[in-house]
């Protein structure tokens, strides 16, 4: 595993106040622009925040170990982390790294020739827990943990760690010499977080001995109790850090999972959580006082007149048993009103904090197999995208910045960050037409498959999750599919939900075919405008054939509208169209009158793709997988609004919902997937960091790829040196610019394409300051706290 993919895990996007920027923390202090969107934190002064107090901070769970460079660390290890032990550089406002005081005084690049030789000059107050000085043994006990030599340590990477030759003293105790047999332009993200020789000086102390316990820490808070029977873990002031010291008392770390997070926040359980748009529009709802005991929101919310009123005679008529039943439900539903009143009244004292996250949702290509192998389908399926309509769905109701994200490797702020989406080109459905024909796709294609086959990674497999259980609320309830036709004219159109004009050449309706057009708010999709349904396909193709559809268009209509559309191909053909097609195009009736009107024969050797495109007797059909958890509502109505975009052009999604805990262990990681929706985070190190993200799969002896964590399985070698060669450049302008020439690669090979920043919501309880919706930064725990009382101002005054 990745830094970068621990930093998914982590999602540490907090920064509070501004370090100063030290030696050794880069250039170019332009590159890159503005943040999308700024932190969102309460800065408060720190002689305005008192001392003391607890504070209750919601995490996912507890963690499952406490090495951040163990395979199984999560956000919650390196929340602690962050916390507890040195960090020597810390991420601003803008996700750059910059030189952390506490531990440093200097750090910077003294040789380049013959080798780069990285000179640290630490704290002389930073000691550990135990007294002992942060020196030159913790770095050198941490190097040869993490190189890859010895194969004892059960190491999650040792990506940087392999490039240093060795570690000595400096001129003084307070100097760590680091020299590197090879260049190595990240070396700031080495050495943090750093632990003491104690855990990484052996095997054993570095396998076990933190997984559940750091005896030994150097940060603003120490580790205290890990409770597994309440979730928590508590993190308390540190009585010999030497920096500024922490404002609160302890910090208690508290598992709770999203869902229940507004609860547990008007139970008094928590101070500080991260929510989501469920959790948020909550509060909204509840500063707005609109949520009344009397079920205009909440659980009696969906309970029709007619309900109340069956409920009402059952619970007051004369069948005893039903009247008991019904005056029990209505208790119970009396209970959860009421219930959810007091939690309304309680959370109306909340602020949502809001930024976007370090981490960006890509559309992702599978391209091992498939029509996606194709390069110009999948420039197809990314030129049919309109990026910016996508980002509005998620970003515009919540009153953030709705700015598609350009780069693969950095987000707007970052220096490496540069819009490099013109490498592959916008929205444009002619071009991505243009793109399916040359590719060989054509409408009105012959199908010679038997209904149900797929063209896509799934075509030799059921598309459903076989290790789900199908049915409603399993996460495996069949497919979605946009635009499901039989072949004949005018069934794009009914699936779409629309009336077929009759004026279009292929039976289409014109313009938008559904809500496309329309700003629908995050996790909500108009069923009213139908551009499909949910079904099973074999179900859905075998009721097909059972009888004519009573929008189709007329038979004499309907030849004239395969004619128009088979000139329509022609005009975006490339030329090397087939003889074969020409003749067959040639013989059919010039005049729609003439041509017949009888019923197709019952059993048809062949048929046609209709509005879909198709190819080799196969329609062009992706599996495009989604997660089915009930956190993921934004994310499907981004999906279902794709599927429609693409199927303007001709392409069909199969919008498949998989169990969440399967969604990228058996079908991301796996590659059984054509599409799918899934994030990335944000990286200062990207040279490093992103590099396996977008390697070259290479074949592995047994026929397998080797993909490291390219799951479109789509590379080229020129990226991969790009990427080497800005790893190895020590000249931060020249690096940058070598990786935003990677970048612009990477958008020409069109396997994945970045679609918008994450929204980052965090619920805060009243008179919490330097904490809540942290951006690109990293939190500065000694600074958080609670707000002096009006009367402890006062008080303050008096005493100056």
């Amino acid at each position: 595993m990745s830094q970068r993919r621990r930093r998914s895990l982590a999602l540490l996007t907090s920064g509070v106040l501004a370090l100063p920027l030290l030696a050794g923390c880069g250039a170019g202090d332009d590159e890159g622009g503005p943040a999308a969107a700024g932190q969102d934190i309460a800065t408060t002064a720190r002689d305005k925040v008192a001392d003391g107090g607890v504070l209750r901070w919601a995490v996912d769970a507890l963690p499952g170990t406490l090495n951040a460079f163990q395979a199984d660390a999560d956000a919650t290890t390196n929340r602690i982390a962050g916390a507890v032990l040195p960090h020597l550089f810390v991420l601003d406002g803008k996700g750059r790294p910059v030189a952390n005081p506490d531990y440093l005084e200097k750090a910077e690049v003294v040789e380049r020739e013959p080798k780069q030789v990285v000179l640290y000059k630490l704290n002389q107050q930073a000691v550990w827990s135990d007294g002992r000085e942060i020196g030159a043994a913790d770095f050198v006990a941490q190097w040869r943990a993490l190189n890859g030599k010895d194969s004892a340590y059960w190491t999650a990477r040792n990506a940087g760690y392999d490039r240093i030759e060795k570690i000595e003293r400096g001129k003084t105790d307070l100097e760590v010499k680091v020299t590197f047999v090879r260049p190595y332009a990240d070396w700031r993200s080495l050495f943090t977080p750093l632990y003491p020789k104690q855990v990484t000086g052996t095997p054993e102390s570095f396998n076990e001995g933190a997984r559940g316990t750091l005896k030994v820490t150097a940060g603003p808070f120490g580790l205290g109790a890990i409770d597994k029977k309440t979730g928590t873990a508590a993190l308390t002031r540190n009585p010999r850090w030497w920096g500024t010291p922490a404002k609160l008392d302890s910090l208690v770390l508290t598992a709770v999972p999203r869902s229940e997070r507004p609860a547990a926040l008007a139970a008094g359980k928590l101070d500080l959580a991260e929510i989501d748009r469920t959790g948020a529009d909550r509060i909204a709802l509840a500063r707005r006082a609109a949520a009344k005991a009397e079920g205009a929101n909440g659980p009696a919310a969906s309970v029709t007149a007619a309900q109340a009123t069956l409920s009402w005679a059952l619970a007051f008529g004369a069948d005893e048993d039903k009247a008991k039943e019904a005056l029990a439900t209505r208790q119970k539903q009396a209970e959860a009103v009421k219930r959810y009143a007091e939690e309304q009244s309680a959370l109306r004292g909340f602020t949502v904090r809001k930024s976007l996250e370090p981490a960006y949702t890509q559309l992702a290509m599978n391209g091992a197999s498939g029509p996606l192998a194709d390069e110009r389908v999948r420039r197809a399926v990314a030129r049919a995208l309109d990026r910016q309509a996508l980002a509005d769905i998620v970003l515009k109701p919540l009153g953030l910045p709705a700015k598609p994200v350009g780069s693969h490797l950095a987000l707007a702020g970052q220096q490496a960050y540069a819009d490099n989406s013109d490498a592959l080109g916008g929205q444009d459905t002619q071009a991505a037409q243009a793109l399916l024909a040359d590719a060989g796709w054509r409408r009105g294609g012959k199908i010679t498959a038997p209904a149900g086959a797929k063209a896509g990674s799934e075509a030799a497999k059921e598309t459903d999750d076989s290790k789900t259980p199908a049915g409603p609320g399993t996460g495996n309830d069949g497919l979605y599919i946009v635009g499901q036709d039989d072949g004949k004219p005018g069934d794009a159109a009914r699936a779409a939900g629309t009336a077929v004009r009759a004026d279009h050449p292929d039976g289409r309706p014109e313009g938008p075919e559904d809500p496309a057009g329309q700003d629908l708010p995050e996790g909500r999709y108009d069923r009213s405008a139908h551009d499909g349904e949910i079904v099973d396909a074999d179900a859905f193709a075998a009721d097909q054939s059972s009888g004519p559809s009573p929008v189709l268009a007329p038979a004499p209509f309907a030849a004239r509208q395969e004619q128009l559309l088979r000139a329509q191909a022609d005009a975006v053909d490339d030329g090397k169209r087939s003889p074969a097609l020409d003749a067959e195009t040639a013989a059919e009736p010039a005049d729609p009158a003439k041509a017949s009107t009888a019923p197709a024969p019952a059993k048809q050797a062949v048929r046609t793709s209709g509005s879909i495109l198709a190819k080799d007797g196969k329609p062009l059909t992706l599996r495009f997988v989604l997660p089915a958890g009930p956190g993921s509502e934004a994310l499907r109505t981004v999906g279902e609004r794709i599927a429609q975009m693409l199927h303007k052009v001709g392409v069909q999604a199969e919008l498949t919902k998989v169990a969440d805990e399967s969604f990228f262990k058996d079908h991301i990681a796996s590659g059984q997937y054509d599409l799918a929706l899934y994030s990335w985070p944000a990286t200062a190190y990207p040279a490093t960091d992103a590099r396996p993200i977008f390697a070259k799969p290479e074949p592995a002896a047994d026929g397998s790829l080797l993909v490291e964590q390219n799951y479109t399985r789509v590379g080229t070698d020129h990226i991969d040196q790009l990427f080497d060669q800005a790893l190895g450049e020590l000249d931060e302008a020249t690096s940058r610019d070598l990786m935003r020439k990677a970048d612009a690669r990477i958008w020409a090979t069109a396997g994945s394409i970045p679609l918008y920043q994450r929204p980052e919501l965090v619920a805060v309880k009243p008179g919490l300051g330097n904490a809540g919706a942290f951006g690109l930064g990293a939190p500065r725990y000694q600074d958080i706290g609670w707000k002096k009382s009006a009367a402890a101002k006062d008080e303050n005054e008096k005493k100056k």
